[in-house]
């Protein structure tokens, strides 16, 4: 059983960072992708990025290249979202998910769902 556990959120003002941590527990199988995904109020959930367990791969949304790092402790089981030069409209609730796909942009490809941790951007 795949357990994803999110941490890190907060309240930051603009042009700030946090970081956050998917620790996950329940994955053996180096074909995962593990990826971050966020919701606004009212709207859809949205790929962020994405990166594969074995940490060959990375991929990111265009609105959050040059400020957004994701990165992989494979000795921890965890999966990192650095956050730099954060913006108001990044304000939304960030999820991290698993699943065995190469379609890692569409939230439904994904098996397994944190419950989300809260990321807000005052300006």
């Amino acid at each position: 059983q795949v357990q994803l556990v999110e941490s890190g959120g907060g309240l930051v003002q603009a042009g700030g960072s946090l970081r956050l941590t998917c620790a996950s527990s329940g994955i053996t199988d180096s074909t995962y992708i593990m990826a971050w995904f966020r919701q606004a109020p009212g709207k859809e959930r949205e790929f962020v990025a994405a990166i594969k367990w074995t940490g060959d791969f990375t991929n990111y949304a265009n609105f959050v290249k040059g400020r957004f790092t994701i990165s992989r402790d494979n000795a921890k089981n965890t999966v990192y979202l650095q956050m730099n030069s954060l913006k108001p409209e990044d304000t939304a609730v960030y999820y991290c998910a698993a699943g065995r796909t190469w379609l890692f942009t569409t939230a439904r490809n994904y098996d397994y769902w944190g419950q989300g941790t809260q990321v807000t951007v005052s300006s």
